[in-house]
C-alpha cells in the first residue's frame, strides 16, 4: 500500500501538481469576412451575455446586427446593442420559455417579434427567416482558431494570457488576409 501526500495524489489524478483551471474566450467577428474585431478573455464564470457591452465597445465601425446563442437572451443585451447601434438587429434564440412584453400589441421589441415569428414559423422557420443560421459561419471562426491556435493557452499569468490572445487575433486577421474562401450569404 502506498501513501500519497496532496501533491503526489495531484500528479497521480491529474498528471499535475496542480489542478488546471480554464479561461472562457469570447469574440466577436465580422460574419461576412471572418474577421475578429473584438475579444476577452475572462474566467470560467463570466457569464456570455456580460461580455457584450465590452466587446462592443472593441468594435471600430458600425454593426448592422448582432448574433449570438441563448445565453445573448437578455435585456441588458438588448439595451446595450440599442444605445450604441440603434439600427442594429439582435439575432439571439429566445429562451423556451420566454414570454412577450407588455407591450408587444403597441410596440413590439425585437424580442417580441423573435417571439411571433417562431409561434408562425416554429423556431427552425424563425432561424431560416432571422438569418440566424448565418451563426454557422462565426462558429467556423472559432474551430479555424482551435485548428491553427490551439484550445489552450500557453501563458500562464492574466496579462500575458491576454497578450496571447490579441497576438492570435492579429495572426488570423492577417492569415484571412492572405487568402480566404468567399463565401454567398443566401437570403
Amino acid at each position: 500500500m502506498k501513501l500519497c501526500g496532496p501533491g503526489e495524489w495531484l500528479v497521480v489524478k491529474h498528471g499535475s501538481r496542480t489542478r488546471r483551471g480554464w479561461r472562457k474566450l469570447h469574440l466577436a467577428t465580422d460574419a461576412d469576412t471572418g474577421r475578429i474585431v473584438a475579444s476577452a478573455l475572462t474566467d470560467k464564470d463570466t457569464d456570455d451575455g456580460s461580455r457584450v457591452g465590452p466587446l462592443l465597445d472593441q468594435v471600430n465601425g458600425p454593426v448592422a446586427s448582432l448574433t449570438g446563442g441563448g445565453a445573448n437572451d437578455r435585456d441588458d443585451v438588448y439595451a446595450g446593442v440599442a444605445a450604441r447601434y440603434p439600427a442594429a438587429s439582435v439575432i439571439v434564440p429566445p429562451r423556451s420559455s420566454a414570454v412577450r412584453s407588455d407591450t408587444a400589441e403597441t410596440e413590439p421589441t425585437q424580442r417580441d417579434r423573435h417571439l411571433q415569428s417562431i409561434a408562425e414559423r416554429g423556431r427552425m422557420g424563425w432561424q431560416r427567416a432571422s438569418g440566424y443560421n448565418w451563426r454557422a459561419l462565426m462558429e467556423a471562426d472559432i474551430s479555424r482558431w482551435k485548428r491553427v491556435i490551439g484550445d489552450g493557452l500557453r501563458s500562464q499569468t492574466g496579462g500575458r494570457q491576454e497578450a496571447e490572445v490579441a497576438i492570435a487575433v492579429d495572426v488570423l486577421n492577417r492569415m484571412l488576409e492572405l487568402g480566404r474562401p468567399e463565401y454567398v450569404r443566401l437570403t
